[in-house]
C-alpha cells in the first residue's frame, strides 16, 4: 500500500475529482453495466425533469436516493439500467418562449406560425443539458446521459399514442367539459396540483344579490352571496341545501322580503345602505365578515348594519327546489326552459354566505356538476363559455364584451345595483390562486377536454396501491390512498402547441372518429410519410372518412397531451414499448423502484398508477421512496432571488459530494419530512464521520508500512477464516460487529429504509475508530509481538474493506479512494470497489460480546462523567470501580476479557463486579405517562399511585417476570421506568465515592486519594507531553528516537522515582525508555526540546533526539584480540552507516551481520545487543539488565 497524508492535508473535493477522472478513463459505469448484463434485471424508472433550469437540492436529494439504491442493487447481483430522461414539452418551455418573443395571446402564435413557434421551443429544451450532466456527475451519480430519453423523441411520442389508443379501446377516454383552474397568462388550463402552487392574499368584492321568486305571494327574493361578480352574467341556477331550514323575512325599513338559511340570517344587512352612488373602484367597497367558497385563510373585518327583520315563515330547503326565479341578466334566455330554477346539493354549507349559492356552470366545478345532475344543462351538449382564452368576455355578454373579467367586477356591481338587485356590498381579503408561471390570477373556467375516465377504475386503483411498498408507509396509506379515493376523471389534453399531439382524427360533422396508435397506422390510413409527430408535422395530415368521400376527410383535433400524461407513460415510452423491447418489459413489469419528492403523490406517482392500472390492472412500480422538501436554513423555501442558500457546487467544492450525500441521506428529508439545509451540517459530516474513518485507515497504512521499515515481511492480510479464530476479545467483537453491520444493511436496504442504514453505519465507524483502533494501538503498532500485530492489522484491514463495500453506494468517491490503496495487498481483487459484490454474512455473530462491549462503553462514559463532576482528570489514577449489573455474563466479561481495556482507558487499578442491585442503589418505579396516559385514560391516576408504591422486592420481581397487574391493567417493562438511585455505603463519606447509571448499568467510583497511585498519574502526564512534542516535531511512527528528561525541581528524585516505578508503562507507551539527560551523547542530534512546569507538581525539560549508535567497546575489542586500532576503525565505519539500513541488515541476519569491508583488518561477526546498539535507549536497557 502507498503512503498517505495526514487527515488535515487530505482534500476530499480534490480526491473526488481525481476519482471522477479515473472512472472516466476506465469507463467504470459502462464496465459495471457490461459485467452485470447477464444478471437478473432490476428496473428503475427515473422521472424526467425539465432541462430549462439548473438542478437544485431537491434534484440532488432525489438523485442521491436513486443512486444509493441502484448502486446497492447492482452490487447485490442485478443488472440495473440507469437512463436519464428529459421532460421536453409543456408550459415551462412555452412560457419561456412567450416571454422571450413577447407573445401574449393564442393568435400571436398562429400569426407567427406553429412550425416556427415549436422549433423555438425545441431550441431551448436542451439548453442546460451539459450543466445538468456536469452537476449530476459531480455528485457521484452513475446514470447514462448518452443513451437518455426525451419526451420529444418521435419514438417516445409514438408509445404515448399507443397508451392513449389502448385507453380509448378500453372505453376509458371521452371528450367533455371540465371546469378547471385556467391561466389567462399561459392561456391553458392547469392541474389542481399546479393551481395550489401559488396562493396570494388579495382583496375581492363580496356582494349579496337578490333573485325574485316567480309567483311568490310576498314577492320574496332568494339572496345569494358571491365573491366573483364577473360570474353573475352566466348564472343559470340557484342551489340550496335540502336539509337546511330557510326563513322568509321582511326588512321593516324597506319592506323588501328575502329568503336565506335560518343559520345565516346574520348575513342580511341590518339597515338600508346610505350610499346610493355607483361603485367607482374596489376601494369603495365595505368589508364583509363572510368567507368565500373554496378559499383559504380568510381575513375579513365586519362592519354590519343594524335593523330588525320580521319573520314571515320558515321553509324547508327541499320545498324550495323547483322554484323559478327572475334572471339577473338576459344573455342566456334560450336556456329558460331548464334554467333559472332552484336546485339542491349538499355542497352548500352554512358556515359562510347565505345558504343560497348562485350557479354559473361554466365557472365552477360544483356548479357544473349540480347543473348536469339537475338537468339544467346536458353533459353531451356544448356548454357556452362566455369568457375567452385571455379572460375577456365574449360577444355573448354584449354589455361587457372585451373586458377582462376581474376588471369588470365593479361595472357588473353597478349594473346589478341599477337593477335594484344589490342587497349588500363589501370586500374580503382571502388566499386566491395565481398561475405559478405567469403570476396572473387563475379563473375557474369550463374548457373542452379529453378525459381519462379515472372514476371508472377507482377500485382497481386502490387495489393496485395495496400491491406497492412505500417508504415512509404513511404517505401511501394516508396521503396517496386519500388522493386515489377522491380521484376525479383526468383531463389529459391541453389547448397548446408544444407537446405530443392527441392522435384523434374527427370528421367535419363530428360523427366519425379515428384514434391512431402508431406512426405506421397513421401512414397507412393517410398514405403520408411521417418523420416527426409534433403538430407542425402532422396537423395537415387528413384521413379519408370511412363513410365515403362525400363526407369529406377527418382532421386531427388541435389539442396536445398534458405533459403529466407523457411522464406517466414513461415506463413504456422510454423503451419504445410495444414496438421494441417487448420481452424486456413484459418480464420485468411492474418496475422495481421509483423515488421522487412528496409533491409527486399528486403528480408523477399518481399518473404512473392511473395509466398502469388502466392498461394492465397493476401498479407501475413495486417499491417507492418518497422524500420531503429541502428548505433554506431559516425554514423558508429556497429562493434564487433571496439567495438564502449556498449553491450545491459551492458546498461540493468546499466539502465534497460524499459529505453532501451523507448529510442529505441521514436527515428527516428521507422520511418525507422537511429539512432545513445547513452548510455547517455538511462540514459536521466531514469532521465527525470522514476524518475519523480516514484516520483509522491511515493508522492501518502507517503500521502496515512500519513492518517493511522495520525489516519484516511486507504486510499481506491474513485470510478471513483464520482471523475468525483470534483469541483477542476486541478482534472477536469487531468481527461480530462487522457481521451485524452487513446483516443489518442488507436487511434495511432490501426494505428501502435508507434513514435507518446511515445512522447504523455511522455508529459502526465511530466504534471502529474509538473502540477498536483506540484500544488496540499497542497491538497495531506491533508492541505485543509481530504475529499479534499482524492479526490485529489484518482484522482492521478486513473490517475497513467490508465497511468500504457496505458504504460504497452511499459514499462512492471516498470508498473508491480507500479501496484503490487497500486492494494493492490483496491478490485477485476487483479493479473498482463498485465492481465488487455487496458483502454477505459469512462469519459468526457473538451477540454476547457485542452487548458486553456496548455496556463497557457505557461504563466508560459513566466514569468519565463522574470524573468531570469531581474534577478528576483521566490522567489521575483512581483505585477502584465497582460495576453493578444482574447479568453474570457481562460481569464476567468486564472483569475478565475486557478488564485490561477498561482499566487502561479509565486509569483505574481495580474493577470489582457486583450482581446485587440493592447493595449500592435503591429502586423506584415511575409510570411512563407518555405511553400509558392515552391507553389508561381515567384509570391513569389510580394505576400511577400503585406503581409508585411498589416495594424494592416488587420491583425486582417485576423486572424478572417482565409484567405486573395494577387495578386490572397489565403493564410491561416498557410501561414502567425503573429508576436506580445511588445509596452511599455506611462507612464512606459522600465526597469519597460517587456513582452513575443509565438504567441498565450502575458504576460506583472510589474517589479517595491514594499516594501509591501518584507516580502512575505523573507518568501519564509525562507520556502525554512527550507524544505532543513528537507530533509537534513532525516525527513519523517509524522514526527511531531517544527521549531524555532533565528535572528542574529542587528534589531531583521525584521524576527519577516515577521513571523507575512506571518504567514498563512508559516504555510501552513511548516505544522507548525515558532517559536521564546525563545519558545524552555529546554528538546527539536534538530534534526538539521543551520545558514543562507544574505537571502534577513536577517541572522538567524533555528532549527528543535522533537515535545514536552505541557500542560495547570491551566486547568489540575482544573480537580483535585487544587490537584497539581495529576496534576504533570498526566503530568509525559503523557510525558512518545509515541507521535505518543498518537496522534492516541486522533484521535480515536475525540480529547478526558480518563486517568484512574495513580495509586492512579481519572480518568479524557482530551481534545486535551484544556488540552494537541502535539507540541509547537500547544500550541503557541492556546495561540495566
Amino acid at each position: 500500500m502507498d503512503d498517505i497524508c495526514e487527515g488535515k492535508d487530505f482534500s476530499f473535493p480534490r480526491q473526488e475529482e481525481r476519482i471522477l477522472q479515473w472512472w472516466k478513463e476506465v469507463a467504470a459505469f459502462e464496465t459495471q453495466l457490461k459485467r452485470t448484463e447477464s444478471m437478473p434485471e432490476y428496473i428503475f424508472y427515473d422521472g424526467p425533469p425539465f432541462a430549462t433550469g439548473l438542478p437544485h437540492y431537491g434534484h440532488i436529494l432525489a438523485g442521491t436516493i436513486k443512486d444509493v439504491v441502484t448502486r446497492y442493487q447492482s452490487m447485490a447481483g442485478h443488472h440495473v439500467t440507469r437512463r436519464f430522461g428529459w421532460d421536453c414539452h409543456g408550459l415551462p418551455v412555452e412560457f419561456e418562449i412567450d416571454t422571450k418573443l413577447g407573445i401574449r395571446t393564442r393568435d400571436d402564435v398562429l400569426s407567427m406560425g406553429i412550425d416556427k413557434y415549436n422549433e423555438e421551443c425545441r431550441s431551448i429544451v436542451t439548453r442546460y443539458v451539459k450543466e445538468w450532466e456536469d452537476i449530476i456527475t459531480r455528485t457521484g451519480r452513475w446514470i447514462d446521459f448518452k443513451n437518455d430519453y426525451k419526451t420529444m423523441d418521435p419514438w417516445f411520442m409514438e408509445s404515448v399514442w399507443w397508451v392513449f389508443k389502448q385507453l380509448h379501446d378500453k372505453d376509458l377516454v371521452y371528450r367533455g367539459f371540465k371546469v378547471m383552474p385556467y391561466s389567462t397568462g399561459c392561456k391553458t388550463p392547469l392541474s389542481n396540483f399546479e393551481a395550489g402552487l401559488n396562493y396570494k392574499d388579495v382583496p375581492d368584492p363580496a356582494i349579496t344579490v337578490s333573485f325574485p321568486i316567480v309567483g311568490d305571494p310576498d314577492n320574496a327574493a332568494l339572496v345569494a352571496w358571491t365573491t366573483t361578480p364577473w360570474t353573475l352574467p352566466s348564472n343559470l341556477a340557484l342551489c340550496v341545501n335540502a336539509n337546511f331550514v330557510y326563513v322568509k323575512v321582511r326588512d321593516k325599513f324597506s319592506g323588501a322580503v328575502y329568503i336565506v338559511a335560518e343559520s345565516r340570517l346574520s348575513e342580511l344587512p341590518k339597515r338600508k345602505s346610505k350610499a346610493d352612488g355607483l361603485v367607482a373602484s374596489m376601494q369603495d367597497l365595505k368589508l364583509s365578515n363572510s368567507k368565500s367558497k373554496g378559499t383559504k385563510d380568510v381575513k375579513a373585518k365586519s362592519i354590519p348594519d343594524t335593523g330588525p327583520y320580521e319573520l314571515l315563515e320558515k321553509i324547508a330547503g327541499s320545498s324550495l327546489v323547483g322554484s323559478r326565479y327572475k334572471p339577473l341578466f338576459d344573455y342566456f334566455l334560450e336556456f329558460s326552459e331548464t334554467a333559472f330554477q332552484v336546485v339542491a346539493d349538499n355542497y352548500v354549507t352554512d358556515d359562510s354566505g347565505t345558504g343560497v349559492v348562485h350557479c354559473a356552470p361554466a365557472f365552477g366545478e360544483d356548479d357544473y356538476r349540480v347543473c348536469i345532475a339537475s338537468g339544467v344543462i346536458q353533459k353531451d351538449e356544448d356548454l357556452i363559455v362566455a369568457v375567452d382564452a385571455d379572460g375577456c368576455f365574449t360577444e355573448k355578454v354584449s354589455d361587457f364584451h372585451g373586458h377582462y373579467v376581474k376588471d369588470a367586477d365593479k361595472d357588473i356591481i353597478n349594473v346589478v345595483k341599477g337593477k335594484g338587485r344589490l342587497v349588500s356590498i363589501g370586500s374580503i381579503t382571502h388566499a386566491y390562486p395565481f398561475c405559478w408561471r405567469s403570476d396572473t390570477p387563475l379563473l375557474y373556467r369550463a374548457v373542452p377536454s379529453w378525459f381519462v375516465a379515472v372514476e371508472n377504475i377507482k377500485e382497481q386503483l386502490l387495489e393496485s396501491n395495496k400491491q406497492t411498498y412505500w417508504v415512509p408507509e404513511y404517505v401511501k396509506e394516508k396521503r396517496f390512498h386519500n388522493w386515489l379515493e377522491n380521484a376525479r376523471d383526468w383531463a389529459v389534453s391541453r389547448s397548446r402547441f408544444w407537446g405530443t399531439p392527441l392522435p384523434v382524427w374527427i370528421s367535419e360533422d363530428g360523427k366519425e372518429k379515428v384514434v391512431i396508435g402508431s406512426i405506421g397506422e397513421l401512414e397507412e390510413k393517410s398514405d403520408v410519410k411521417v418523420t416527426d409527430l409534433h403538430r407542425h408535422f402532422i396537423d395537415h395530415i387528413t384521413i379519408p372518412d370511412g363513410r365515403g368521400p362525400e363526407y369529406g376527410v377527418l382532421r386531427r383535433v388541435e389539442d396536445v397531451f398534458d405533459c403529466w400524461f407523457e411522464s406517466g407513460s414513461m415506463p413504456y415510452a422510454y423503451i419504445h414499448y410495444p414496438f421494441e423491447n417487448a420481452e424486456l418489459f413484459e418480464k420485468n413489469f411492474p418496475g422495481h423502484f421509483v423515488a421522487e419528492g412528496l409533491d409527486q403523490t399528486r403528480g408523477w406517482f399518481y399518473t404512473l398508477m392511473v395509466l398502469s392500472t388502466a392498461l394492465f390492472g397493476k401498479p407501475a412500480f413495486r417499491n417507492l421512496i418518497c422524500n420531503g422538501l429541502v428548505l433554506a436554513e431559516d425554514g423558508k423555501k429556497m429562493s434564487k432571488r433571496l439567495k438564502n442558500y449556498p449553491s450545491p457546487m459551492e458546498v461540493i467544492g468546499d466539502y465534497g459530494a460524499d459529505a453532501l450525500r451523507l448529510y442529505l441521506i441521514n436527515s428527516p428529508v428521507v422520511r418525507a419530512e422537511p429539512l432545513r439545509f445547513k452548510k455547517d451540517g455538511v462540514y459536521g459530516v466531514v469532521k465527525d464521520v470522514f476524518l475519523p474513518w480516514y484516520n483509522a485507515y491511515r493508522f492501518l497504512v502507517q503500521n502496515a508500512k512500519r513492518l517493511e521499515v522495520e525489516g519484516f515481511e511486507p504486510f499481506v492480510p491474513i485470510d478471513y477464516d483464520t482471523l475468525q479464530k483470534s483469541s483477542n476479545v476486541l478482534d472477536q467483537w469487531i468481527n461480530s460487529a462487522t457481521e451485524s453491520l452487513v446483516h443489518f444493511v442488507r436487511q434495511e436496504m432490501d426494505a428501502y429504509r435508507l434513514y435507518t442504514v446511515v445512522p447504523y453505519l455511522l455508529k459502526f465507524i465511530d466504534n471502529l475508530t474509538n473502540i477498536y483502533v483506540r484500544f488496540n494501538r499497542k497491538r497495531l503498532k506491533g508492541r505485543t509481538g509481530e504475529e499479534d500485530g499482524r492479526i490485529s492489522l489484518s482484522t482492521l484491514y478486513h473490517v475497513l474493506l467490508t465497511t468500504c463495500k457496505a458504504m460504497a453506494p452511499f459514499t462512492p468517491f471516498f470508498t473508491e479512494v480507500l479501496y484503490q490503496n487497500l486492494r494493492k495487498v490483496s491478490v485477485g481483487s476487483e479493479e473498482s470497489i463498485h465492481y465488487c459484490s455487496f458483502p454477505s454474512t459469512r462469519g459468526k455473530r457473538e451477540e454476547r460480546i457485542e452487548q458486553s462491549v456496548t455496556r463497557m462503553m457505557t461504563v466508560i462514559d459513566l466514569v468519565r462523567n463522574i470524573r468531570e463532576r469531581h474534577n478528576k482528570p483521566l490522567k489521575t489514577p483512581l483505585k477502584e470501580m465497582v460495576v453493578v449489573h444482574p447479568d453474570t455474563d457481562f460481569l464476567e466479561d468486564i472483569t475478565g476479557k475486557l478488564r485490561e481495556y477498561v482499566m487502561e482507558e479509565l486509569n483505574i487499578k481495580s474493577v470489582v463486579p457486583c450482581n446485587d442491585p440493592l447493595k449500592y442503589a435503591s429502586l423506584r418505579a415511575e409510570p411512563d405517562y407518555s405511553v400509558l396516559g392515552k391507553r389508561l385514560g381515567k384509570a391513569m391516576g389510580t394505576v400511577a399511585k400503585e406503581v409508585k408504591a411498589m416495594s424494592q422486592a416488587d420491583i425486582l420481581a417485576f423486572e424478572r417476570s417482565g409484567e405486573a397487574t395494577f387495578s386490572g391493567h397489565c403493564l410491561k417493562l416498557t410501561d414502567i421506568k425503573i429508576v436506580r438511585e445511588f445509596k452511599c455505603p455506611a462507612n464512606v463519606k459522600e465526597k469519597e465515592i460517587d456513582a452513575a447509571g443509565d438504567g441498565d448499568v450502575l458504576v460506583v467510583l472510589d474517589l479517595r486519594a491514594d499516594e501509591s497511585l501518584f507516580e502512575a498519574g505523573v507518568a501519564r502526564e509525562v507520556v502525554n507531553r512527550v507524544q505532543k512534542l513528537r507530533k509537534k516535531a513532525g516525527l513519523e511512527l517509524t522514526d527511531i528516537v531517544d527521549v531524555y528528561y532533565k528535572p528542574l525541581d529542587d528534589d531531583k528524585n521525584i521524576l527519577e522515582n516515577v521513571r523507575n516505578s512506571q518504567e514498563q508503562y512508559i516504555r510501552e507507551a513511548l516505544g522507548c525508555p525515558l532517559l536521564h539527560h546525563t545519558w545524552t551523547p555529546p554528538d546527539a542530534v536534538i530534534f526538539c526540546q521543551e520545558e514543562f512546569h507544574g505537571v502534577s507538581g513536577a517541572s522538567f525539560v524533555i528532549s527528543i533526539a535522533k537515535a545514536t549508535l552505541m557500542f560495547d567497546s570491551d566486547a568489540i575489542l575482544a573480537l580483535f584480540s585487544g587490537n584497539k586500532k581495529h576496534a576504533d576503525d570498526l566503530q568509525i565505519y559503523l557510525s558512518s552507516r545509515d541507521l535505518f539500513n543498518l537496522k534492516l541488515e541486522f533484521q535480515v541476519g536475525n540480529g547478526k551481520i558480518k563486517v568484512d569491508c574495513v580495509e586492512d583488518q579481519p572480518a568479524v561477526d557482530l551481534e545486535l545487543g551484544k556488540h552494537v546498539f541502535l539507540s541509547v535507549g537500547d544500550y541503557f536497557l541492556s546495561r540495566k539488565q
